[in-house]
């Protein structure tokens, strides 16, 4: 800073397992033999333990914490870091999400029958499930007036609701997803006419897909905007879905590309939508919107807008 002062930092993490992946190896062995099993194995079992590896690493110490909201975890991390700038309580802040495989997602996915044993099918007829996927995505966010180089873009407008229609699912009228999408371009002034890229939650289960399909057609009309979903090429990363898909929606502004929505052959008889089935490069992107949505009806969605600054502009 000009001042001479240390930047104040932040650090906010989102998962929804923890280091459950390693406690379950440890229950292994416990449970034939009580006096068996490795100790260090569960002590990172609880959700914050990560992110408080992660902050001691990077030497962040001014704010930490951790948001488990199920699969809208990472988008409302972001919010979270984006509010607390926006209110002069952090400089900078690092946002995003982590999780990994483990037998009590996949065991619990499958209890609610929408796992898909072949590769999932995001926004096809076809389509009959999810295929999960673990992983990490972060951003740095920060106020222009700390900037130290040419940013990748902006966060002009974020928006987390919650419709509590049902403990693991969406309502049909997509009314959760409707609302997050909306106030989301509302917070950011622009038109919805105006969105170029929408990187959609797109999960490849039947009721999701529907569900976000008729919000979309309820917000846009009969011109929905590019849209596709980039969960059949990483699956489902649950609490971490935001954080990597954010660095997705980053870069589609950045470098002008949208993506392909994989495995995608018919429309899906509820809305008719047709998502992208093609990389597209080198073309105008200003305005992306991205969704996620998590159990319980908590719905967040981001908007992210090319900025004014010039690229390669020194800051």
């Amino acid at each position: 800073q000009q001042d001479s002062q240390p930047l104040r930092i932040g650090f906010i993490s989102a998962t929804s397992v923890g280091g459950m992946d390693l406690s379950e190896h440890f229950y292994e062995s416990f449970k034939e033999n009580p006096e068996r099993g490795r100790l260090r194995e569960v002590i990172s079992h609880d959700c914050g333990a990560s992110t408080e590896l992660i902050a001691s690493h990077l030497g962040i110490n001014d704010f930490i914490t951790t948001i488990s909201t199920a699969c809208s975890s990472a988008a409302n991390a972001i919010m979270l870091g984006a509010r607390m700038i926006k209110h002069g309580l952090l400089d900078a802040v690092v946002v995003g999400g982590t999780d990994a495989l483990c037998r009590f997602t996949l065991n619990g996915f499958n209890s609610l029958m929408i796992l898909d044993k072949a590769h999932c099918r995001p926004f096809d007829r076809s389509r009959t499930g999810l295929n999960l996927g673990e992983g990490a995505g972060y951003l740095v966010l920060q106020p222009e007036s700390s900037l130290r180089r040419t940013p990748y873009c902006e966060l002009s407008g974020y928006a987390n609701t919650n419709e509590a229609y049902h403990q693991t699912g969406s309502s049909p009228e997509g009314d959760g997803a409707f609302l997050s999408m909306s106030e989301a371009i509302a917070s950011s002034g622009i038109s919805p006419e105006e969105i170029d890229y929408i990187n959609v939650h797109g999960t490849g289960t039947p009721g999701n897909d529907a569900s976000e399909g008729m919000a979309l057609q309820r917000i846009f009309g009969e011109h929905v905007p590019p849209f596709s979903s980039v969960k059949a090429f990483i699956g489902h990363t649950l609490g971490a879905s935001e954080g990597i898909e954010a660095v997705y929606s980053v870069l589609s502004i950045y470098k002008g590309m949208t993506y392909p929505n994989l495995n995608f052959t018919n429309a899906m008889p509820e809305t008719g939508l047709i998502p992208e089935t093609t990389f597209r490069e080198g073309i105008p992107v200003r305005h992306v919107l991205s969704n996620s949505f998590g159990f319980g009806g908590n719905d967040s969605s981001l908007l992210f807008s090319a900025t004014n600054i010039p690229q390669g502009t020194n800051l």
